[in-house]
């Protein structure tokens, strides 16, 4: 896999939520914050304004807009910076749709704004620092010549979540997840190649890194040196292990410790795989030297890891606020 959905892969939990709202007359809708949330939101009809929760300058929105926000930070949208913002009315811990639709303001008015807004649930607990690199919000705005491909994938989840047709269960989901994609991969390519201080952003366009962590995410159990790393980046092991460290924040066989053991903790969470199979699939030779690697990691052996993960996937989970105001 590469990175971008290597990572979008195991950070992701649960089912994505998205809901078609149809806005009439004049609106304001306040969007609190969730923990461990990505939120979106897609103009497909008419206009609005995001009004920041700092107290930053309301942003115009328009057709095609899409907005993303990593951290689960807390917003609004309101027909105009003037208006009342409602609260939203939903009990958080409510069995909420996977997709839906809903209404708000006066049925009477055609509706003025629609919008598609949805969540990912993310594992808050393993974030990979290419999350922590995003900021609180990516505003993509519409153009004509850019991002084609996203403007398939909103016009496709559009027509799913609206028509209730047969397999929208398994269509919507994996249309929602190509729109996260699709959101990233734009926000990389117009950031610049070359930061001041790295990044990740830097990290992906940068060719001979991109091509080590690839190397790293398709073939993690392979025995990497920083040498064999540097001959799959085409330089030398000290240029290798400068550029790597600097682009990515932590040097070469350290992200590799790292990426495996988070994807050791995927497999405990979501697999019946024996700890010495998940030892075997992630590049340790013995389950013993894979339980203190990974106890020195997560604070707790393997085995507990995954009862105490399986508990809580037992227990009730915080959906994406789906219920919206009403005026």
């Amino acid at each position: 896999m590469d990175v971008l959905s290597d990572v979008i892969a195991i950070m992701r939990s649960g089912t994505p939520r998205c809901v078609r709202v149809r806005w009439h007359g004049a609106w304001g809708q306040r969007f609190p914050e969730v923990a461990g949330a990505a939120g979106f939101q897609v103009i497909v009809q008419g206009t609005c304004w995001l009004i920041p929760p700092d107290g930053a300058e309301p942003i115009a929105l328009g057709v095609g807009d899409v907005l993303l926000f990593p951290h689960g930070h807390g917003y609004a949208l309101a027909d105009d910076p003037r208006t009342p913002l409602l609260e939203p009315r939903c009990d958080p811990l409510e069995d909420a749709e996977l997709f839906a639709s809903a209404s708000v303001g006066e049925a009477a008015h055609e509706p003025t704004t629609i919008t598609l807004c949805g969540g990912y649930r993310l594992d808050a607990g393993r974030a990979h620092p290419l999350l922590g690199d995003l900021p609180d919000l990516i505003h993509l705005p519409a153009r004509v010549d850019r991002y084609r491909e996203l403007r398939a994938a909103v016009e496709l989840l559009a027509a799913e979540v609206d028509g209730a047709r047969p397999g929208a269960d398994t269509v919507a989901p994996a249309l929602v997840d190509v729109l996260l994609v699709y959101i990233l991969r734009a926000w990389f390519a117009e950031r610049p190649a070359r930061e001041a201080g790295g990044g990740w952003a830097a990290a992906l366009a940068d060719r001979p890194v991109a091509a080590a962590l690839n190397a790293i995410h398709h073939d993690p159990a392979r025995a990497w040196t920083v040498e064999s790393l540097g001959a799959v980046a085409g330089l030398s092991r000290a240029a290798f292990a400068k550029r790597f460290g600097a682009l990515v924040g932590r040097p070469p066989l350290a992200y590799l410790t790292w990426w495996r053991l988070t994807r050791a903790a995927r497999l405990l969470r979501s697999s019946d795989a024996s700890l010495g199979e998940v030892a075997a699939r992630i590049g340790y030779a013995s389950e013993f030297a894979f339980a203190n690697a990974f106890k020195r990691e997560y604070g707790t052996a393997p085995g507990r890891y995954r009862r105490g993960a399986r508990d809580e996937a037992e227990a009730p989970r915080v959906p994406w606020p789906r219920e919206v105001g009403r005026a």
